[in-house]
């Protein structure tokens, strides 16, 4: 490919408005072109990324015996209204009509569409296990893009969906998938990756992992024991809570004026955060007469995840103008307010000596003895683990770290099966719905964290499996008739062996490096009037910034190794 054919052009500067570095590079870079908030086109070099990303996830899961399909992106409502989802998922799917008045959806997700494609044709338990994925695009109304490629509003996926006989078979086959994800993300060159337990949200099921790039700009936490194999997303991360302990005293209702914030109220109090009780309110989603509160220590917050599986259903923090509830001097003493479900948090269990608000203006209850003044409540697991707290294996103190989500995979049940009426027969004849596991890997995001953790403060930095050329080609004075003669005879030699980026302008030396580096191609081969008077090229390793001189009739045969050695450390 010659760069002055290149669609697209590398920039100084950029305007993205995120600091972001790896996007940042993406857009200089020339790999992509924003067309709206969360809408991106791929240009050349990062479609041939994407190419070979999706490549590596086929050849991994046609390896565990999976079969391509390719399912409609556009499905009608009576499909997710069998599995209930039509309703269940907000604003983030696109529901239309079409020109017949009949509802459709724009998908974002496809496990409805799999059961259907796989209903009547899986028939007997001795076709199982049976898998079918797809590399399609999909489109969510992400309401908060960010990041570019990181949170999209349509992107391009791998989902996978396998149906099982019974739970054995389906544990084995999940464990095949999960061990073929940690292959494909070594294949396409990330190295700071975990895979942790994880909430299974809109899909359902029992079981669920997430693959995570540990990275500063991941909007994940991920709960992690330095100390054992304890790894798990704060949406289900649980901790051993070190209980502090206050002396047990009566009730005393005492003045607190304007203040009404957790610390405000232990600055004039003098006591610490842990020694309060918070309230916290929400509306359950669709439902404008019911309040939940959630009673929970001041130095703990809710896991929103964790609190929807309490209710059963969507939350969101509710506005309390015209509730009937006093604001910042919300207590669990006799809180007297209709249409309330109150929750109680683990974190208090056992408590004594407790800060509580007082359902009243200005005024807040002390010594309050959860087990003496609430003997009858019950208790439940909503709250965040702070970083420190004990590990639920070992008992040592746990971290938490960030991380981009990479990768999912969901052990699913009968959930959609049976909703949509798919069976199968049994060896004794019976009828039964098999059970189900989904996997997904976003491309797109495949391909934008690679960027984020492979670059350096000059540009991108390619692994050898994924980057859109193996050898940038710079000849430097193209002016200089020796090197455009020696430059075009050695551009056709190589590309009969590699994949070349061919750099032919008549520009600057600077321009040339700086485009070379920021565009992340692992490996540079410089000719120069100087060189060529040696009979040499110089090799530039880009990861490591090593250079190499190596003589003309050799540098084929150099680039091979050098290709074929990184080759081998990312295929293990």
């Amino acid at each position: 490919m010659r760069i002055s054919k290149l669609v697209g052009e590398r920039l100084k500067d950029s305007a993205s408005g995120t600091n972001v570095k790896s996007h940042n590079f993406l857009l200089r870079a020339g790999y992509l072109k924003q067309v709206c908030n969360g809408i991106y086109s791929l240009m050349p070099p990062a479609q041939l990324v994407n190419l070979k990303i999706q490549n590596i996830i086929r050849e991994e899961m046609n390896k565990v015996g999976g079969q391509e399909v390719l399912m409609p992106v556009v499905m009608p409502k009576e499909m997710w209204e069998k599995s209930g989802r039509y309703y269940s998922i907000g604003q983030e799917m696109v529901r239309f009509k079409d020109r017949n008045d009949h509802d459709m959806l724009l998908g974002m997700t496809h496990e409805e569409a799999a059961v259907h494609l796989c209903s009547n044709t899986i028939k007997s338990y001795d076709q199982l296990p049976y898998m079918i994925y797809q590399i399609q695009t999909k489109f969510r109304d992400e309401a908060r893009p960010r990041a570019g490629l990181i949170r999209v509003k349509e992107f391009t996926m791998k989902d996978a969906y396998s149906f099982h006989y019974d739970k054995e078979e389906l544990k084995d086959y999940y464990q095949k998938v999960y061990e073929s994800y940690n292959r494909i993300f070594k294949r396409i060159g990330m190295k700071n990756f975990i895979a942790v337990k994880s909430d299974t949200g809109m899909m359902g099921g029992e079981v669920a992992h997430e693959f995570m790039l540990l990275t500063d700009i991941g909007e994940d936490s991920i709960v992690i024991c330095p100390h054992c194999d304890y790894k798990a997303n704060m949406e289900v991360a649980t901790s051993i809570d070190q209980k502090p302990t206050f002396d047990d005293t009566q009730l005393q209702e005492v003045f607190t004026g304007d203040a009404k914030t957790i610390d405000e109220v232990c600055h004039l109090l003098k006591i610490q955060s842990n020694q309060t009780i918070k309230a916290v309110c929400y509306a359950i989603v669709g439902d404008d007469t019911n309040t939940v509160v959630i009673f929970i220590r001041g130095d703990k917050e809710v896991n929103e995840a964790k609190l929807k599986r309490v209710v059963g259903k969507e939350v969101a923090v509710k506005d309390l103008a015209e509730t009937g509830f006093v604001k910042g001097n919300i207590g669990c003493i006799n809180l007297n307010i209709p249409n309330t479900k109150i929750i109680y948090d683990t974190s208090l269990k056992g408590l004594c000596g407790m800060v509580t608000g007082a359902n009243k203006e200005g005024y807040h209850i002390s010594g309050v003895n959860l087990s003496r003044d609430l003997p009858n409540i019950e208790y439940f697991d909503v709250s965040k683990v702070n970083e420190g707290e004990c590990c639920p294996i070992c008992g040592k103190p746990l971290t938490i770290k960030k991380g981009i989500e990479i990768g999912n995979i969901f052990q699913l049940g009968t959930k959609y099966t049976k909703s949509m009426d798919m069976t199968i027969t049994m060896p004794d004849g019976s009828l039964v719905n098999p059970l189900m596991a989904c996997y997904g890997i976003g491309a797109g995001r495949a391909l934008a964290s690679v960027a984020e953790e492979s670059c350096d403060d000059k540009g991108l930095v390619w692994p050898m499996s994924i980057t859109p050329w193996q050898v940038y080609f710079c000849p430097l004075r193209m002016d200089d008739e020796n090197v455009k003669a020696t430059a075009e005879k050695l551009n056709d030699q190589l590309t009969q062996k590699f994949e070349v980026l061919y750099d032919d302008r008549n520009i600057s030396a600077g321009i040339k490096l700086t485009d070379s580096e920021i565009m992340g191609i692992p490996l540079r081969v410089v000719i120069s009037p100087r060189s060529l008077q040696n009979g040499q090229a110089e090799i530039t390793i880009r990861k490591s910034g090593e250079k190499i001189m190596i003589e003309l009739d050799k540098l084929e045969e150099k680039l091979k190794l050098l290709i074929a050695t990184e080759m081998e450390e990312l295929n293990g």
